[in-house]
């Protein structure tokens, strides 16, 4: 790429479009840097919150910026600890902006009830509000939550279809959404196997789950990771063999959803069966 500020990023084969300016005159780097100097913003205005009683304290390490390629984010997701509260959908909506509206999650919590014959999947406002109770007046042999986001696939169908290059990935493993570059073509909504994906309202781009991106690259956890109350989804890095993400999964059978698919999710599931979509 003869663009220098773009030999890092993993871009689609062939788009000419990926190494030219934004129409702003801002790189893709530019676009990365950004998110950085927003964290810079919100990691204040939440110190600044500290006082009323946050007690969140970011570690020594955490300007991993300009080290993208040393890590590989990735995330856990243990479905026997998930107890359909919704925090981490309260948590993602207002941490990164999503639409309050129901049909806008960048994350969200399915329930899946399996009764003798039959499986009954519902996520009332993706789990926003919780659950309610009512099974209809049948009780179901099994009852599980399954929390879902962007898989964030090594093999990424959604970079793959899109024609001007604003869905990339970046050199520690994050598919992303550059809106500055994003025509809202609705072609990477359609190709995401998981439906991890809406068209911003507000934007009218592309928008999805981004590991929390700007939180990340400051050592901080993504939101819905920080807000959940049992530990059921667990973040780190799959570089680092001493992170517990590594742990987790070494101790762990996990599996990806839609395997078969080879899109080589980096979101781990342990404790789902046949049954999740």
């Amino acid at each position: 790429m003869p663009n220098n500020d773009h030999q890092d990023l993993i871009l689609p084969e062939g788009c000419d479009t990926c190494a030219a300016k934004t129409g702003s005159g801002k790189t893709r780097r530019d676009f990365l840097k950004l998110l950085g100097q927003a964290t810079v913003v919100l990691t204040a205005a939440r110190f600044g919150a500290s006082a009323a009683g946050a007690t969140e304290t970011p570690p020594a390490e955490a300007h991993v910026a300009e080290q993208w390629d040393l890590h590989k984010w990735g995330m856990a997701v243990d479905v026997e600890k998930c107890i359909g509260c919704g925090r981490c959908v309260v948590a993602c909506k207002a941490e990164n902006s999503v639409p309050k509206e129901p049909t806008y999650f960048r994350t969200w919590v399915e329930r899946y009830r399996e009764y003798e014959d039959d499986v009954v999947v519902d996520s009332p406002n993706g789990g926003y509000d919780g659950f309610p109770a009512d099974d209809g007046g049948r009780t179901p042999d099994r009852a599980f939550f399954v929390p879902k986001l962007c898989n964030h696939c090594d093999k990424a169908p959604c970079v793959q279809v899109c024609p001007v290059g604003a869905t990339f990935k970046t050199p520690d493993g994050a598919v992303l959404v550059d809106a500055s570059y994003c025509i809202g073509c609705r072609y990477c909504i359609q190709a995401c196997p998981y439906g991890a994906r809406y068209l911003n309202p507000v934007t009218q781009t592309a928008d999805k789950c981004t590991l929390c991106y700007h939180r990340i690259h400051k050592g901080l956890k993504p939101a819905c990771v920080e807000n959940c109350p049992t530990g059921a989804r667990i973040f780190g890095d799959l570089k680092d063999p001493n992170d517990p993400l590594r742990k987790y999964l070494h101790d762990h059978k996990v599996f990806v959803l839609k395997q078969q698919l080879n899109t080589y999710p980096k979101v781990f599931y342990y404790g789902i069966d046949k049954e999740v979509r």
